[in-house]
């Protein structure tokens, strides 16, 4: 008798372990989302408080923008957050998401090294820089990823008038995210691209420094969408919208403003009331 009883324990107990883990798991969401917001630290900052008051678990796929919309269109995202306006419109005029919400900003900035080689340090024309780097023909190193830094690079050599590609000899794409490019910039001394929160929490710096910045061309806009549960009906809608209302609240506007690294704010929240 004391045998089944214990047997019948053991078998209640593995059927309470097992509806957890049942509803853990439709408390889970998954946002594909970008290199810089997760390398920058700001999702391991603000994820515990929306976790902690929600119950809702956050996965989140960090790449490049062009590539978490992709992960968007094929469903395998319940939201996306991400950095590229005219993507993100189109994204939503192809119906992957009914509306597109406008959480935080802050900029990009060119770096190069410190001997500045194409003498562009305290410029403030954006366009003149890729100017003057062309013409000096020094490395210039691209993430060459479709993500929204490189996105906007692309659009500051064309209205520069200047066409690239990866036969240039000073022009190295790396295809990769903003860290791990910032590393090969670091390795040859070179120029690039990348939004303030990444450099800020970037260690190996080398010879390298911000050249220009403050220019409002380099003004860099986030956005988050939730995904379409009519393409995709599987998508948690109910949780999802939760993580973006979270995100435009009060509290979770604060908690974006509230880091810092060196004392340094590397994202403000600008949610429209």
């Amino acid at each position: 008798m004391q045998i089944r009883n214990i047997l019948k324990l053991a078998a209640t107990s593995l059927l309470v372990v097992a509806s957890i883990g049942f509803v853990n798991a439709q408390k889970l969401i998954t946002v594909s989302s970008t290199t810089s917001t997760e390398q920058s630290g700001l999702f391991a900052h603000i994820l515990p408080a929306f976790e902690k008051k929600t119950g809702i678990q956050v996965r989140v796929v960090a790449v490049g923008t062009g590539q978490a919309l992709d992960i968007g269109r094929r469903g395998d995202a319940d939201v996306v957050f991400v950095h590229d306006k005219v993507a993100e419109e189109k994204f939503v005029e192809q119906g992957f998401a009914s509306k597109r919400t406008e959480i935080m900003y802050n900029d990009f900035v060119l770096i190069g090294p410190k001997a500045d080689p194409a003498k562009i340090n305290g410029g403030k024309d954006i366009t003149v820089a890729f100017q003057k780097i062309f013409a000096a023909k020094v490395n210039f190193i691209s993430r060459g990823d479709k993500s929204g830094t490189h996105a906007a690079e692309l659009r500051y050599w064309k209205d520069a008038g200047i066409e690239v590609s990866p036969n240039l000899n000073w022009y190295k794409e790396t295809g990769s995210g903003m860290g791990p490019a910032l590393n090969t910039a670091s390795g040859m001394n070179g120029y690039i691209l990348s939004d303030r929160g990444t450099w800020l929490a970037f260690k190996n710096r080398g010879e390298l420094s911000i050249l220009v910045q403050g220019v409002p061309k380099l003004f860099n806009q986030y956005g988050v969408m939730l995904v379409s549960s009519e393409k995709h009906p599987h998508v948690k809608k109910q949780e999802g919208q939760t993580f973006i209302d979270w995100l435009a609240s009060k509290e979770g506007q604060d908690r974006i403003d509230s880091y810092k690294v060196g004392g340094e704010q590397l994202f403000f929240a600008n949610a429209k009331k």
